[in-house]
């Protein structure tokens, strides 16, 4: 680009006359010497600081719930707290409403993403600012709906772009795929020469960052709710109960204390540094985050705001200007979170920022010739998997996280400002929050730096990028590794990533695939990884129809089904339930009935209060023991041992945990998760190849399906279960850690001469959808009773055993089911079938 090499020179002697970078570099401090288009909050702030005059008003001395942090999430959730009635919520602001974050966001609102809850969320914000709040306060939000586009410049995006429009439909989000010719009707600046097509959601909008939160404060003090500015908070007291719970207690702040059992962190970029007030991880980094504003264009007024995600950046309309901004590959953190910062800027690196102007000049050209009026660089927090933290700490009862919002904290606010509050009230949120539930994360990964800095960076560069079905992440690798990684690497493993671990994804025939340490993508001065075995191949997933290497995953599945395969599944949770009231605490926490004899194993559910699914998995009652051993701890009473999905092994903990918490059950949970391994044999010739390794008769009389027993397996004592998630003959052998490979290559050894062969989840998520299982978090979700998922057998419900969930189960029964989760056939694969059939991508802000 010509063009740009010459900007760069003018630059470096005078101020630039066109959208073209500055020879600027970013400082590590703020500044708040900036033309912005927020001058009234700027020309306050740079005065002296207002948090010098003392709180805007005085402290009470309890308060139900306070909320720390006065920006989207924060007057959001106290809004909607005191909507629903809670009385006598307190916010404390450090300095005032929107300081640190919310202040300089672009405030844009896109109705479509491809999650059906995101959705949701999305419409109620909408709703909030653009008619609830005037209709409470008569006060103007600044909502302007000006409509969305979604750029397409390839075949892909605009089946993408498809999928939305449908999902769309379904929740009442009017859009419309237009043709280059009709996308040029509706925006004649606009370069349509490369297009393939856009989708055009008309209602879509901006909303004002200062106006919202101030019309969010009002009607909330209209409904009793208090906010506190100039009042930075300095601790969190915590006590102790009489059960060993930490539970909040107090806030202390610079002018005295509130008595409170409930703290919301909804402190953004410096949540971190509150959470370790109390003792709670909170995984997000802060980064420097930017876009530009232009002069006046003309014929830009009243067009829609523009995502471009295959260049990576947006164009939201500012009055007759435009906003550019996006996510480049290289973004700044900012290392040393200052918390002296309020409404100050960083000067905005254009070595950094340089890489969007291509994109947004190819997509409105005028922009060439348009010059910059004002720079906004200002900290953003992003998160690991670049989705939200909310719900209760797992550290610390009645701590909640509203934060690290991936600078969509304004258009979320709203939907999750919602759930927060409901979460708060009634302990659990009325939709499906998995995905943004803190608990998501392996409490081994919430504190670990390098996890989280390079998820996070990766999260950020590929936040406008296409999400295909199989994609895995490249940062965050190898943190924790099973001992069977290195031997079946060996073998030909592709690795997958959940939580941290390592598990087999599927089995290449064509050498070693190790993933290599982090190349940050060629950034921050790291040599990029070129043509290397596991990123060729993940390449290859790159696609929406069959991958290269789909026959080789038929293979396994095949041979399955014909003979038997083998499966490392050692990276599953795997807890102890011990103790006197362990009965008890079975009984309510599991939808089946588990008090079976010793022996015994039964897959259930664990359900929420309203009747939704917290978790599948399989319950195993156990001999007592008065010694511990490597396969069951030492225990008076009754013992169970759960075995629960990986990647959802912290939820399930957290579950169990505060439901034992509150119902004040004498028993205890013990996680025995990296002590044991697990390897699953699957087929028709599963019960021959055992026979030769384990010393147990394998015959339907002496071990029957849902049993398990203690064997010895290749000269090491094992638990062996009779269990099928693939649906076929099969047992699971849980190992201890130093006899995983011993017992593994007896395995398959005694399994060469019957057709046995590896496999992974790739296989086991093929062979199981075939089946008809069902798969927590992807058909079974929390708001999903077993009655609508088909798994009613699961539940104790004609015994007269009460647990948790009943109530609401016999309810629904007694009114019908309105859904229920239905499995298709087809007789033959139709042409297109995967690309008609597959949903993708999780976009972020702006």
């Amino acid at each position: 680009m010509a063009w740009l090499s010459r900007a760069l020179r003018v630059a470096a002697t005078c101020p630039p006359p066109v959208l073209g970078p500055r020879a600027l570099t970013g400082r590590a401090g703020p500044t708040t010497e900036k033309s912005v288009p927020y001058q009234r909050t700027l020309k306050e702030a740079q005065g002296p600081s207002a948090v010098a005059q003392g709180p805007s008003r005085p402290l009470p001395s309890t308060a139900n719930v306070v909320v720390i942090g006065g920006g989207s999430l924060g007057c959001q959730t106290l809004y909607h707290l005191a909507k629903l009635g809670v009385s006598g919520a307190v916010l404390l602001e450090r300095e005032r409403l929107t300081s640190g974050t919310t202040w300089h966001t672009a405030g844009l609102l896109w109705q479509l993403r491809p999650s059906d809850v995101e959705v949701e969320l999305l419409a109620h914000t909408r709703r909030v600012v653009s008619r609830d709040l005037e209709e409470e306060t008569g006060l103007h939000t600044g909502w302007i709906q000006n409509g969305g586009l979604f750029i397409a410049s390839n075949r892909q995006r605009l089946d993408e772009y498809k999928r939305l429009m449908s999902l769309g439909k379904a929740y009442g989000v009017e859009s419309h795929v237009l043709s280059p010719a009709e996308t040029k009707a509706l925006y004649p600046l606009m370069n349509v020469d490369d297009l393939y097509g856009t989708l055009y959601v008309p209602h879509d909008g901006t909303m004002d960052p200062a106006g919202t939160c101030t019309t969010l404060a009002r009607a909330a003090a209209a409904r009793g709710a208090q906010v506190i500015e100039n009042c930075p908070v300095t601790g969190i007291h915590v006590r102790t109960d009489d059960f060993g719970v930490r539970r909040v207690a107090a806030v202390e702040t610079e002018h005295g204390s509130i008595q409170t059992p409930c703290v919301v962190n909804c402190a953004g970029v410096w949540a971190s540094a509150v959470g370790r007030m109390a003792g709670v991880k909170v995984p997000l980094v802060a980064m420097h985050h930017a876009y530009v504003v232009t002069e006046r264009i003309e014929g830009i007024q009243n067009m829609p705001n523009v995502r471009d995600h295959d260049a990576s950046v947006y164009l939201r309309l500012q009055g007759d200007a435009l906003s550019v901004g996006g996510y480049e590959a290289n973004p700044i953190f900012w290392e040393e979170v200052s918390d002296k910062f309020a409404f100050g800027l960083f000067d905005l690196d254009w070595e950094v920022f340089t890489q969007h102007i291509e994109g947004a000049i190819n997509r409105v050209p005028v922009l060439e010739k348009t010059g910059v009026k004002s720079t906004v660089c200002g900290p953003e927090s992003f998160t690991p998997d670049h989705k939200p933290l909310m719900g209760e700490a797992p550290e610390l009862r009645g701590f909640y996280l509203g934060c690290g919002f991936n600078s969509a904290g304004m258009m979320l606010g709203g939907g999750c400002g919602q759930e927060l509050a409901h979460w708060i009230i009634q302990g659990r949120p009325e939709k499906d929050m998995y995905s943004y539930d803190i608990r998501r994360f392996h409490h081994l990964l919430t504190d670990h730096r390098r996890w989280i800095r390079e998820r996070s960076h990766e999260s950020y560069a590929k936040n406008y990028s296409v999400v295909f079905p199989h994609d895995e992440p490249l940062a965050g690798r190898n943190m924790r590794t099973d001992p069977l990684h290195e031997e079946l690497l060996a073998r030909g493993c592709v690795f997958q990533e959940r939580q941290g671990w390592e598990r087999p994804g599927w089995f290449t025939p064509q050498g070693t695939a190790p993933v290599l340490q982090y190349d940050y993508y060629g950034a921050y001065g790291n040599q990029a990884h070129e043509d290397y075995t596991y990123g060729c191949l993940l390449g290859d997933e790159y696609t929406f129809d069959f991958p290269p290497h789909h026959d080789v995953i038929k293979k396994e599945c095949l041979a399955c089904r014909g003979a038997a395969a083998v499966f490392n599944m050692s990276y599953f949770g795997k807890f102890y339930l011990v103790g006197l009231d362990a009965r008890k605490a079975a009984d309510w926490l599991f939808s089946a009935d588990v008090s079976r004899p010793p022996g015994s194993t039964v897959y259930t559910c664990m359900l929420n209060h309203r009747g939704g699914t917290e978790s599948d998995l399989t319950v195993s009652r156990l001999d007592p023991s008065p010694q511990a051993s490597a396969l069951a701890p030492a225990f008076e009473g009754d013992g169970y041992y759960l075995a629960v999905g990986g990647a959802v092994a912290q939820h399930n903990w957290s579950h169990i945990s505060t439901v034992l918490q509150d119902q004040k059950f004498r028993c205890q949970l013990i996680d025995g998760s990296e002590d044991l391994g697990m390897i699953s044999i699957q087929g028709p010739a599963s019960r021959t190849i055992l026979q030769e390794v384990l010393d147990a008769d394998l015959s339907n009389e002496a071990f029957p399906f849902s049993t398990h027993k203690l064997v010895r397996a290749a000269g090491h004592l094992v638990r062996a279960m009779r269990l099928s998630f693939v649906g076929e003959l099969g047992w699971e052998l849980h190992v201890p850690r130093s006899a995983c490979v011993p017992v593994y290559q007896a395995v398959m050894t005694a399994g060469t001469k019957h057709g046995l062969v590896n496999a992974g989840y790739r296989a086991i998520d093929s062979l199981s959808i075939e089946k008809g299982y069902r798969h927590w978090h992807a058909d079974l979700r929390p708001d999903d009773s077993p009655l609508e998922a088909g798994l009613a057998f699961t539940c104790k419900l004609k015994s007269a055993v009460p647990f948790l969930g009943r109530e609401a189960l016999e309810k629904q029964r007694a009114h019908g089911l309105p859904r229920r989760l239905v499995c298709f056939t087809v007789d033959e694969l139709l042409s297109g079938w995967p690309s008609a059939c597959s949903l993708s991508t999780s976009w972020g802000a702006a």
